[in-house]
């Protein structure tokens, strides 16, 4: 927390600020704002009005940036850094990126310099958030969520990032150079519904690089379950707790166990 400076009286802010990176997708996300706390006092049609313009949060503009291009609720904004503003509704929110970022509040705040508004649907929470939150959350490869939550009040905003077709031809390029990265792209095709055959082959290749590492034999079998050679996958999985077990290693006994378990 920092602290203001009042006739020589050093004392912390009112309302602290944060700085929060996400990583997303093949980017980051960076949010600063300022916490308010609620205090007693009514916040939503009271404190930040109905229907007008709210620096969402306290003190200088929330400002967010991206690293790349992502979409929100559909829209797509391109890698850059945003000033955050919303008007708040009973029943419906305006969301607003802005593109002056140095800007105290909403005081000198212009619709000109807005590069997108939308609209989305303020949902009631049972809890008491006290202190002004942003947080994300369902945080996944390619979407992720961003909520706004004070008061009995939650906001969702919705984020989506298309990172495919650069990690597909980052496989590409690096299969062609002398250190094939197999084990990363067998998961990346395992996991993102891709031609299983060849991810196959990608982890029957890691796994010459290490033939008694349990984690190469579950990927394979995993591979192998999916493809639907459930005899294939219990062997593999069979070969994988037994090194694991060798090894001490309790976590790969388990998770090779389990995928017998499935197969079976």
């Amino acid at each position: 927390m920092y602290g203001v400076q009042a006739q020589g009286i050093k004392m912390p802010q009112a309302s602290s600020s944060q700085t929060i990176t996400q990583e997303f997708g093949l980017g980051k996300i960076t949010l600063n704002y300022a916490r308010p706390n609620a205090k007693g006092r009514k916040i939503f049609g009271g404190l930040a009005p109905y229907g007008e313009v709210w620096r969402t949060g306290a003190n200088t503009a929330t400002t967010i940036a991206f690293t790349d291009d992502v979409t929100i609720e559909g829209n797509k904004v391109p890698a850059g850094e945003y000033a955050l503003f919303t008007i708040p509704g009973e029943k419906e929110w305006t969301i607003i990126l802005n593109k002056t970022t140095k800007q105290w509040g909403a005081y000198e705040y212009k619709q000109a310099d807005d590069f997108l508004r939308f609209k989305v649907k303020p949902v009631k929470s049972g809890e008491m958030i006290e202190t002004f939150t942003i947080q994300f959350a369902n945080v996944k490869p390619t979407t992720a969520e961003i909520q706004l939550l004070w008061e009995h009040t939650a906001v969702k905003l919705h984020l989506a990032t298309d990172v495919d077709s650069r990690v597909m031809a980052s496989i590409d390029e690096a299969m062609q150079g002398e250190k094939k990265p197999y084990f990363a792209a067998a998961q990346y095709y395992f996991e993102n519904g891709k031609d299983l055959n060849k991810a196959l082959v990608w982890i029957t290749e890691a796994e010459k690089s290490n033939p008694n590492a349990p984690y190469f034999k579950l990927w394979k079998a995993r591979i192998q379950l999916k493809m639907g050679n459930n005899a294939a996958a219990i062997a593999t999985a069979k070969e994988g707790a037994r090194v694991a077990k060798e090894q001490k290693n309790e976590e790969y006994v388990r998770l090779n166990e389990a995928l017998i378990a499935q197969a079976k």
